[in-house]
């Protein structure tokens, strides 16, 4: 008498148990694509303020590249020309950020770090633990006190 309700019990709980799974996993996924879509839209607007960026400075660096080749030229001194050597480092850095391949080639290095450098992502003392929080959380609580 008891395997007549035991099976169907048995099998709604196995469906139940495997909707769980399902919507856990559904959750994660939506979890990850939403991460992703977070990180894909940060990294669109560090290159597009770096293009901006590059216009203001652009047209500083060659206003400036004027000014100094023609003081350099007014004062027969080349020495007031050294100021364009920074700030040229500075524009090829800003147009290779922007423009160039400079986050290819980050990516690339940070794939190689992961590949065959792992042990420099190590966290000090190793990764955080649920007991090393709750002893932070209990040194700082000014609510509770345990004995």
């Amino acid at each position: 008498m008891g395997f007549v309700f035991s099976k169907p019990m048995n099998d709604s709980l196995k469906a139940q148990q495997e909707f769980m799974l399902m919507n856990s996993r559904l959750q994660l996924e939506r979890q990850l694509l939403m991460q992703n879509q977070m990180r894909e839209r940060q990294t669109a607007m560090q290159i597009a303020w770096t293009r901006e960026f590059l216009k203001y400075f652009g047209t500083f660096f060659g206003l400036a590249a004027v000014g100094l080749t023609a003081g350099a030229i007014k004062k027969k001194n080349p020495g007031v020309l050294l100021p364009i050597v920074p700030l040229s480092f500075i524009f090829a850095y800003q147009y290779d950020m922007g423009y160039g391949t400079l986050l290819q080639r980050i990516k690339g290095e940070a794939e190689n770090i992961l590949d065959t450098q792992s042990t420099l992502l190590e966290l000090p003392k190793g990764p955080l633990t649920y007991e090393d929080l709750e002893k932070i959380r209990r040194s700082q609580s000014k609510f509770f006190i345990e004995k």
